[in-house]
């Protein structure tokens, strides 16, 4: 149907919908990272924030505008594995809860809101009219819609930018019948891998996947040369040599609608491998005056 531009032109349209973020209700975005980093675990931890409305339920601080319903596919995980991670990220949102009473809110706002799918092994085929009605049977109304990974959902080749042209089409027409955000998670190559630089360039496989994503976020470990003028001042006083792999940072690099970003944020790895946010800052060394530059400070 095409837009009525006398009204469009005359009224004020509806706030577009932030599920966090810039990332917009009714699109599809990406969230890429090397393998190991995190991601499956931020992931289901933005989960987690979406589906409750609890402060406490909000672990990785994306400060969602609203809560709902989410669907979580977990594609590449046991259900086992999946068991694991959910009740180290329940450990974190009760300890968290503890002196406010809030965790048993917490805990039921999660169960009540988020629909969690372990599929490693099983077939999901979003290219086909059974797959897209397997999921919008999950949750009626959901604001969100994880896919990890999306390489499991299709059989399309990951390199041409037709068919990942056509899977995003796909993924567009399920964001616009569920009303959802669908998030994809997405491995990076292996160039990016050894430059050790994500943006939305980064990701594995035909650009187009990325191009046509509306939001796309990364996950990136701190390197080495980053650890050695970095503090974390809730943990120490020093410099993070040698502790760089306990460290991930969150970023957007692609915000197709408003400025409604989220703020870059480290995370560091907790028991169980749950992501808390950290306050990193840099070092603030003084080097030694001399000369003029000590007389002028006297």
């Amino acid at each position: 149907m095409p837009i009525d531009i006398r009204s469009a032109l005359v009224t004020r349209p509806p706030a577009l919908d932030y599920v966090f973020g810039s990332f917009v209700a009714g699109t599809v975005g990406a969230l890429v990272a090397p393998g190991g980093t995190g991601k499956s675990f931020w992931a289901l931890q933005a989960a987690i924030a979406v589906a409750c409305h609890v402060p406490e339920g909000n672990l990785v601080e994306i400060n969602p505008p609203s809560n709902g319903q989410v669907v979580y596919l977990a594609l590449e995980d046991s259900e086992q594995v999946l068991a694991h991670r959910i009740h180290a990220i329940g450990r974190c949102i009760q300890k968290r809860a503890q002196h406010s009473d809030n965790a048993a809110e917490a805990l039921d706002a999660i169960v009540g809101n988020l629909t969690i799918e372990a599929m490693m092994g099983k077939r999901l085929d979003v290219m086909t009219s059974e797959g897209i009605d397997t999921v919008l049977q999950l949750q009626e109304t959901p604001r969100l819609i994880v896919f990890d990974t999306v390489s499991r959902i299709h059989g399309l080749d990951e390199n041409s930018n037709r068919d990942m042209s056509l899977l995003i089409s796909r993924l567009e027409e399920l964001a616009i019948k569920s009303g959802a955000a669908v998030l994809l998670i997405h491995h990076v190559s292996k160039a990016s891998r050894r430059d050790g630089q994500l943006d939305q360039y980064s990701s594995r496989g035909a650009s187009a996947l990325i191009d046509n994503a509306r939001w796309c976020g990364y996950l990136t470990q701190m390197t080495e040369e980053e650890a050695r003028s970095l503090i974390d001042s809730s943990q120490l006083s020093t410099p993070l040599t040698g502790l760089h792999s306990q460290y991930v940072r969150l970023g957007e690099s692609k915000l197709n609608y408003g400025a409604a970003a989220l703020d870059q944020q480290w995370y560091k790895r907790s028991d169980g491998g749950v992501l808390i946010p950290a306050q990193i800052r840099r070092t603030t060394s003084m080097r030694p005056r001399k000369g003029r530059e000590a007389a002028n400070a006297l």
